[in-house]
């Protein structure tokens, strides 16, 4: 199979199609080098990693200070409820109990002293 003379390209279009191509090329590696601009390497990346990672270790120890403040003061708060709530009791047991027996002694007292006149 023969290829007729004029579907062979001509110098000028060959010229014309590697420029073209040159021309591409540069433009992809032009956009190949900006992005190797913002690639950082394996050290930094590592590195960054483990900042990171000790940030994150720092702001959970804080947390778990935080948590065991919290849970302290809840204890506290418990303990001084119920205390509190002892002390309503034993206000309740003496106003209830104590108060009317101190009165009706003082009644008898007083019941007793206006006789003996």
């Amino acid at each position: 199979m023969s290829v007729p003379p004029s579907a062979e390209p001509t110098l000028w279009e060959l010229h014309r199609a590697v420029s073209q191509l040159r021309e591409d090329l540069r433009g992809d590696l032009a956009q190949l080098a900006a992005r190797l601009d913002q690639v950082v390497t394996q050290d930094v990346y590592r590195a960054d990693q483990r900042a990171t990672e000790q940030r994150i270790g720092q702001v959970e120890a804080g947390l778990a200070g935080l948590r065991s403040e919290h849970d302290q003061s809840t204890e506290r708060g418990e303990l001084q409820r119920r205390e509190d709530q002892a002390a309503a009791t034993r206000r309740l047991v003496i106003s209830s109990f104590v108060a009317p027996l101190l009165l009706m002694a003082l009644q008898l007292w007083l019941l007793s002293a206006g006789t003996a006149r």
